[in-house]
């Protein structure tokens, strides 16, 4: 044993989640490990939707596509999946949310060395007795059968062999791939050591992993030796809380279990008095709240795409299953409030971004409340006439209308023993993105193919911009017409890539340079002249796209290259502009505000921010006159390189969700804004010359966005609202000032004209249903009229049925029905008016047309005695009015 295991073994055993985390990466720390904080929830890696593994941020090392940050690393990363959440609080380890300790060797030690330390930490630092201890392994690694053995000392029969689907790992079809040893832990070695099954949940929990990366398998499925060998551990936080603090489950630990007290004071029971579907529910809420309170604090929006969608549907979740629990007020941000003081000694940006946290939690409830119960009950509706099966356009209505995510539909109805038709909603789903869908964006993958094959094998471009607009490069590579090329003639579409660039390369929401790119031949007569008109950057190489103007453009020529002047600076304008409106909205309307995304163009800015509210027009005011001021002021800018900690400390503000190396560049308007950007800007805020707010609107929950113009650009603006102006005045004949009050006047007018026509149409109605009492049916001793009547609107059905109830009296029924719009054949409007004597048995109108209406794929209702339904399939209207006649016609006899 080292002195640093005999030290340690002396020290008292970790048992507390905090303790545990401390434990692990100081352990990994004293061993030359490097530690590195958790990533975002939100990976950089494009193919993966939320950050699901320990090893997902150091993927890109592992598969040769990004320096090391050094030879070994330890984190301890938060992590989501969502694949089998129907488990979570039905199991006593399934989670959404879940931390990921791990320690990582990048072509360093391997698997000898992995094995050692794995085995010591868990026996001397966290003291787990080796009988309690199985270790599984491949099928065919003899190697780590071997050191489990022979050099560790486990028991043979406690080393257990297993295939591919358990024990290797693969970064996909091709690439570097390796078997696994993973840890178990057995709560009952009294059962002896025969006949072991991994497979038994109840006896053992798998809780750390060793992957050992040291084959690279190619398209065939041929394994062979990589040059360097890497390794890739994961030790499960919960599951080594549960196992230390013995207790029966994950949610039974300090890691989540205070979360769970707080959701029965707020229910007013106590956990361990109820039966397990109500500590299900107790456990889905703990559960679901740590990860939304994590996904919000990474920059997530609740929505219907994407990672908002992932968002969304874990927060309805939470509400439902409060309200099973008879938790009836709104509760997300009590619960979320415990979340933050739960992790944030962990995670200290839950404590900086509690105030949007619990604003997008109480905006999220309080949206889905609005619709909840009515969907609730239109879903009870659709079970008790539908007992075997909701149908897919059903659950459509329910997402699309109610907010209901397909997942919880299918929750509910599992619960009553029900199917859903999920092939069903997906065609409904496809038709609604199809009538959505207003614009086409193609993506040119080949191209996009051929960038990355070509980047891959260059190093990276040397940026000039921030000093000079003009640079002379050499070629290094060409891709023409979408394919790698070693030249380029006259109207070929090209990329570009040069070994240094004065152009810009679209990122951080500023768009690319253009330009020029020339070549000259020895007597400058057969000079090339390529117009560039983006630039793009592919990890660290600039690509210019553009087209050949004129000559031909080899791979290694020199070339002078010219980024157009008057654009760069225009851009310049709005992107420090886009610096000042941020810092303008923080100081004026809430100091919470923060980036949500921009776009800096030359002939506007886009910035879109989290706000708990819209920005009113007095705020906007304010705004832009501090901006302007401070434009006036005439401010020079101090651009700089820092340690992104020191940045950070001297209040920096860094985007959410961006990626940052230890070295930032800090653009600082001093007393006004510093921010980490890598933009291009002005030198002095004089050079934005003016700054006008265009629009602020609402674009997503909690999400606002302003558009504004700087310096040359307000011109061309202001041109366009004078041309505007002077054109609305010739055609109200009027003065530019007298515009408000001429289309205040018009306006007035034009509401006294659409009274006196909806007066004068719902008396046309009337008229036009009075014929119907030349053909009233007689039941009994009631009076029955049911007849069609379209081209009337809701409020005019109304009038005509309250009419014709008055001339029939008061033991008569009215069933009318119609399509107002006959340029609009689906949509079908429903009205029912019942006497005194048909509510006296029991007849109620506004039941009674919701149960038409759900023949024409709708449903309404109304007050007993007058109420009002529509629908969506005018073809079925003929059948609806058969169906109410038969109805009142049974009922009445």
């Amino acid at each position: 044993m080292t002195d640093k295991s005999s030290s340690r073994s002396s020290q008292k055993q970790p048992k507390t989640g905090a303790e545990i985390r401390s434990a692990f990466l100081g352990f990994f720390a004293e061993r030359g490990h490097q530690v590195i904080p958790s990533a975002s929830l939100v990976p950089e890696d494009p193919t993966v939707l939320l950050t699901i593994a320990g090893m997902l941020p150091f993927k890109p090392v592992f598969l040769g596509q990004a320096k090391r940050p050094s030879a070994r690393a330890t984190s301890v990363q938060k992590c989501i999946r969502t694949n089998d959440i129907e488990n979570v609080g039905r199991t006593a380890r399934h989670h959404t949310y879940f931390e990921m300790l791990g320690n990582f060797s990048f072509g360093d030690y391997f698997k000898h060395q992995a094995i050692l330390w794995a085995w010591e930490l868990t026996t001397q630092v966290f003291s787990l007795d080796p009988k309690n201890l199985v270790v599984s392994i491949f099928r065919d690694d003899e190697e780590a059968e071997m050191i489990w053995r022979d050099v560790v000392g486990v028991n043979p029969k406690r080393i257990v062999r297993m295939d591919e689907t358990d024990n290797f790992w693969s970064s996909g079809p091709t690439g570097p791939c390796g078997p696994c040893s993973e840890i178990y832990y057995d709560f009952k070695p009294e059962l002896g050591d025969e006949l072991i099954d991994l497979e038994d949940d109840e006896r053992y929990i798998e809780f750390y992993n060793l992957v050992f990366m040291q084959y690279n398998k190619d398209a065939e499925g041929q394994l062979s030796p990589l040059a360097t060998c890497n390794i890739d551990t994961g030790m499960g936080l919960e599951r080594m809380a549960q196992i230390l603090q013995r207790v029966p489950n994950n949610y039974e630990t300090d890691l989540i279990y205070p979360l769970i007290e707080k959701a029965t004071f707020l229910a007013g029971i106590n956990y361990h008095d109820l039966d397990s579907k109500s500590q299900t529910s107790l456990k889905v809420i703990a559960d679901h709240t740590r990860a939304v309170t994590q996904l919000i604090a990474d920059g997530v929006i609740a929505s219907n795409l994407g990672r908002g969608y992932v968002l969304r549907r874990l927060l309805r979740r939470v509400i439902r299953h409060g309200r099973l629990l008879g938790i009836v007020q709104p509760f997300l941000v009590e619960i979320g409030k415990a979340a933050i003081d739960l992790m944030k000694s962990a995670y200290p940006e839950l404590e900086e971004r509690r105030k949007i946290i619990l604003n997008e939690l109480q905006r999220e409830e309080v949206r889905f409340l609005e619709t909840l119960e009515r969907g609730e009950k239109l879903l009870n509706e659709m079970i008790s006439c539908h007992p075997n099966m909701i149908t897919g356009d059903q659950a459509f209505e329910l997402y699309d209308t109610y907010g209901f995510p397909i997942e919880l539909t299918q929750e509910i109805a599992d619960e009553q023993g029900l199917k859903v038709d999920l092939v069903g909603f997906e065609k409904a789903m496809q038709a609604q993105r199809q009538r959505a869908q207003s614009a086409n964006v193609a993506i040119d993958l080949t191209l996009k193919e051929a960038v990355d094959e070509v980047v891959i094998t260059l190093e990276a471009t040397e940026f000039k911009g921030y000093e000079t607009l003009q640079q002379k490069s050499f070629v290094k590579a060409l891709i023409v017409n979408g394919k790698s090329s070693q030249v380029a003639s006259v109207g070929d579409q090209v990329q570009i890539v040069l070994d240094r660039t004065a152009f810009y390369a679209e990122g951080g929401g500023q768009i690319g340079d253009s330009g020029k790119l020339t070549t000259f031949g020895s007597d400058k007569t057969d000079s090339a002249c390529i117009a560039i008109n983006n630039v793009i950057q592919n990890k660290s190489i600039f690509v210019h796209s553009g087209e050949i103007e004129k000559g031909q453009l080899v791979v290694g020529d020199q070339v002078y290259g010219q980024v157009d002047r008057s654009i760069r600076l225009r851009i310049q304008a709005h992107h420090t502009s886009t610096h000042l409106l941020q810092s303008a909205l923080k100081k004026i309307v809430d100091m919470s505000i923060g980036q949500a995304g921009s776009l800096v163009d030359c002939d506007h800015l886009r910035f879109d921010f989290h706000s708990p509210k819209a920005v009113t027009d007095d705020e906007l005011i304010r705004v832009e006159k501090l901006i302007n001021e401070w434009i006036a002021d005439s401010i020079c800018l101090e651009v700089k390189e820092m340690e992104i900690k020191k940045a950070q400390a001297a209040g920096a503000i860094a985007m959410f969700g961006e990626k940052y190396s230890d070295l930032v560049r800090v653009v600082d308007v001093p007393g006004v804004s510093m921010e980490l950007c890598g933009g291009t800007h002005v030198s002095n805020t004089s050079e934005i010359g003016i700054f006008k707010i265009v629009s602020e609107s609402g674009i997503a929950a909690g999400i606002r966005r302003i558009e504004a113009v700087a310096g040359s650009a307000v011109i061309p603006f202001l041109n366009q609202r004078d041309e505007i102006v002077k054109n609305l005045a010739d055609q109200l004949k009027t003065k530019p000032s007298d515009i408000l009050g001429r289309v205040v006047s018009l306006q007035e007018e034009l509401r006294v004209a659409n009274k006196s026509l909806a007066t004068i149409s719902q008396e046309l109605a009337l008229a036009k249903a009075m014929s119907f009492t030349n053909n009233v049916d007689v039941i009994g001793n009631s009076k029955l009229i049911i007849q069609r009547l379209d081209g009337v609107d809701g409020g005019g059905l109304q009038i005509a049925a309250q009419g014709l109830l008055n001339q029939l009296g008061d033991n008569a029924g009215v069933v009318l029905g119609g399509i107002p719009d006959a340029a609009d054949e689906n949509k079908v409007i429903f009205v029912a008016a019942f006497g005194s004597r048909l509510l006296s048995i029991g007849l109620k109108a506004g039941q009674f047309v919701g149960e038409v209406a759900k023949l024409c794929g709708g449903g309404g209702g109304g007050r007993p005695n007058l109420a009002q339904a529509g629908g969506r399939d005018g073809k079925s209207l003929t059948i609806a009015l058969k169906y109410a006649r038969e109805k009142l016609e049974s009922v009445l006899k």
